[in-house]
């Protein structure tokens, strides 16, 4: 993984939307019915952001980073959380090698490009740590060595939201390096009954294979920051930022890390829709997903039934949107 990273081929609006479109339709071959949430996924990729997926046992959450993996031919890792999990398990070990008479480090499971963090809730805080580092620069430091991963590194993390016997909340700071969170939910009847015809002889994801390079996917990572976005939108985002600060049943609102997030997030869909620019409606639609889990309520107010989600939705109806 410390090879020099491929060069990125430079690739205009147009050829990034056609690079993201191969990319979402491979994946929606496998996961049938999840349009919006890999519409989101693919914009939080290309914004360079990680993502959380909170959604009950079964919706394809696995399957989701798997084909995202094998639609850009890229390595794939997955880590079970449990709460024996140490950080050396995920970040690597050095090990004596006694015919060299010296230490020879082994690379953990986040040397890779796509990272499954399967469970992440199920860590101790302390094993939950070892991915701040990992998740905000896209590099591991162990004993004194800093060694970078590869460019694309994407970490897609997964939790129950309905079972909490052995499992550590997240800490804020690591909800706040998950640029998005997202949930798939359940299909319609005629879905579901189309994903048991697709599954009758093998799994949808033996069938799929590779439609955009990595030299490709960094292009379009590069083009989807060359959006452009107007004053008036970049104080949009802020203005809804600081309402989720303000809000009085908010015990701790979304940070400067969110402005960004939220910014690189409408960038992408804008790119997605095949737009240069970016419009409001691109930021109201990404606001949910990147704002709400960043948000720490007061006791009281989670008692009274408040939400992250319900205090972004506050923010959306208050802040006027640009004309």
């Amino acid at each position: 993984m410390n090879a020099p990273p491929a060069p990125i081929v430079p690739l205009t609006a147009i050829e990034a939307r056609t690079v993201l479109g191969r990319i979402g339709k491979n994946i929606e071959r496998v996961l049938q019915g999840q349009h919006g949430a890999v519409r989101k996924l693919l914009a939080a990729f290309s914004a360079g952001g990680h993502v959380l997926i909170e959604d009950v046992p079964g919706t394809g959450k696995t399957t989701l980073a798997k084909a995202l993996a094998q639609s850009i031919g890229a390595p794939f890792a997955r880590i079970q959380f449990t709460p024996d999990l140490l950080p050396s398990d995920i970040l690597g070990v050095s090990i004596y090698n006694p015919r060299e008479q010296q230490f020879e480090f082994r690379e953990g499971p986040v040397f890779t490009s796509i990272l499954l963090a399967d469970e992440i809730n199920r860590a101790s805080p302390r094993t939950q740590s070892a991915l701040l580092e990992v998740m905000g620069e896209a590099q591991v430091t162990v004993e004194g060595r800093t060694q970078m991963l590869d460019p694309l590194f994407f970490v897609i993390a997964t939790q129950n939201p309905v079972e909490f016997r052995g499992t550590y909340p997240l800490p804020e700071a690591q909800m706040d390096r998950f640029a998005m969170r997202l949930a798939l939910g359940y299909i319609d009847a005629a879905m579901e009954v189309a994903m048991l015809t697709a599954q009758e002889h093998e799994h949808p994801l033996a069938s799929i294979s590779a439609v955009a390079t990595h030299a490709e996917v960094s292009g379009a990572r590069k083009a989807a920051h060359s959006v452009r976005i107007a004053d008036e939108l970049k104080a949009y985002v802020v203005a809804l930022v600081r309402a989720t600060r303000e809000a009085a049943s908010v015990q701790l609102g979304c940070g400067p890390r969110a402005s960004i997030a939220l910014t690189q997030v409408a960038r992408s869909l804008a790119l997605i829709d095949g737009e240069s620019f970016v419009h409001p409606e691109h930021v109201r639609e990404a606001a949910q997903s990147v704002l709400a889990h960043r948000i720490v309520l007061q006791p009281q107010a989670r008692y009274a039934g408040s939400s992250g989600a319900s205090i972004v939705a506050d923010a959306l109806d208050s802040v006027p949107v640009p004309a």
